[in-house]
């Protein structure tokens, strides 16, 4: 963890090296610093975002619809989560996907798919642990001959608008299945139970914990896409991605939130109610900055954790094939309409009740070549600049033991010598 603070500390100063330009026009020259390239950086995310939401946008197909469905642990497990993240982030994955698996296949019969990214805070800062997926409404059928089955409502009133699963069906087998998995864990002594929460060692405390947990609804969260008056889609799917892309770098808040820094203490703005759908309304937050760096720290994930995973035809291991069986099954596309104008300009739909807490500006580009269009623009004349000198950023061990190193960083200690014999 302290590493990662003292890396974004560092990011874009003198400690990481340089690169030096220069502009042919007005004979400006200008001084750019490595970038500390670290996932949480606030100012080293868009590159990532960008290829994420490049990657994932190929996934989706035209005449499918595509729903945002939300998987939230209830607040007690998320406080147990901070000391388990790894195995309890990788349960929430799978709990989710296997949840959604079973009730699409059994209502549907159609090969599933889901792309899910990890979102770990609200906009307090404080845990709350859930997944938004992003799920096609159809897939090629499991059963009989190869074509495409839609998702519709099998059985009781037919209600207006888009239909996915079930969602009291959907709620139910997340909750048990993500309950036996962390009765699992407890059994095999993953879990890691110290301080306030030793008592749950004992299997019966443990079972006794969880009891409460069985007998609540668990949040699941169904959103088709939106439309408008005349019943036409009011969104694409490539406006959830990138809503979703947010979540994906940079820390659990972004600049543009931030108010002041005096005394010690930082402000910034939160949505401050709980209801989902509610108040979009922000107001300040003042913490002390022990304690806005202490819940910043809560989000930082554990090494080897991945963020964004793929399920089903999404996956690896079948999107090839997956895509081919969808296109053949589909409709061909109609040829686009270029008379209308471009129409690509981002929709500001999010998820009712879960609004955009990471949204940072674009980041400035790290060098690059003297002909690559990445390279600054000149601050005096606007005209792209030319690279006159490229510094590497040294190595993270090489830094961290220059005087560079943050006063508040903690060298961890030499290996003991090897005993004589």
């Amino acid at each position: 963890m302290q590493s990662t603070l003292a890396k974004l500390a560092l990011c874009r100063t003198p400690a990481l090296g340089a690169h030096r330009y220069h502009c042919a026009a007005c004979q400006t020259t200008a001084t750019v610093y490595n970038s500390c390239g670290d996932r949480h950086c606030p100012t080293c995310a868009g590159a990532r975002r960008a290829d994420w939401l490049d990657s994932a946008a190929q996934l989706l197909l035209d005449n499918v619809t595509y729903y945002q469905v939300v998987f939230t642990l209830p607040d007690t497990l998320s406080l147990l989560t901070l000391g388990n993240r790894k195995p309890l982030f990788d349960l929430l994955f799978h709990s989710a996907w296997q949840a959604l698996r079973q009730v699409l296949v059994d209502e549907h019969q159609f090969e599933p798919a889901a792309a899910l990214v990890l979102h770990t805070w609200n906009q307090q800062l404080t845990p709350h642990v859930h997944v938004h997926a992003v799920v096609p409404g159809g897939g090629p059928a499991l059963t009989g001959k190869p074509r495409w089955i839609t998702s519709r409502r099998r059985s009781g009133p037919r209600l207006p608008g888009a239909y996915l699963v079930d969602a009291d069906t959907l709620r139910a087998t997340f909750r048990e299945t993500y309950l036996a998995g962390l009765q699992r864990l407890h059994r095999r002594g993953e879990l890691r139970l110290t301080g306030d929460w030793a008592h749950l060692q004992d299997v019966a405390a443990f079972d006794a914990f969880l009891q409460p947990l069985r007998e609540i609804d668990w949040v699941t969260f169904l959103q088709p896409p939106p439309v408008s008056d005349d019943g036409q889609p009011a969104s694409s799917p490539t406006h959830v991605l990138k809503y979703l892309a947010r979540y994906l770098t940079g820390g659990p808040i972004s600049d543009r939130r931030l108010l002041a820094h005096d005394n010690g203490k930082v402000t910034f703005l939160a949505r401050t109610g709980k209801a989902t759908g509610g108040s979009r309304e922000q107001h300040p937050v003042t913490l002390s900055g022990i304690e806005f760096v202490r819940r910043w720290s809560q989000h930082i994930l554990p090494k080897g954790c991945v963020k964004s995973r793929r399920y089903g035809g999404f996956s690896n291991r079948h999107r090839e094939r997956y895509l081919a069986d969808c296109r053949a099954l589909l409709p061909p596309s109609p040829e686009p309409d270029t008379s209308a104008g471009d129409t690509s300009a981002e929709s500001e739909t999010l998820i009712a009740g879960e609004p955009d807490t990471n949204t940072a500006d674009s980041p400035p580009m790290d060098a690059a070549g003297p002909t690559d269009r990445r390279a600054p623009a000149c601050p005096a004349c606007g005209n792209r600049m030319q690279r006159l000198t490229a510094e590497p950023r040294p190595s993270w061990r090489d830094i961290m033991a220059s005087p560079h190193r943050p006063p508040w960083y903690a060298r961890p200690p030499s290996p003991a010598p090897p005993h004589p014999r």
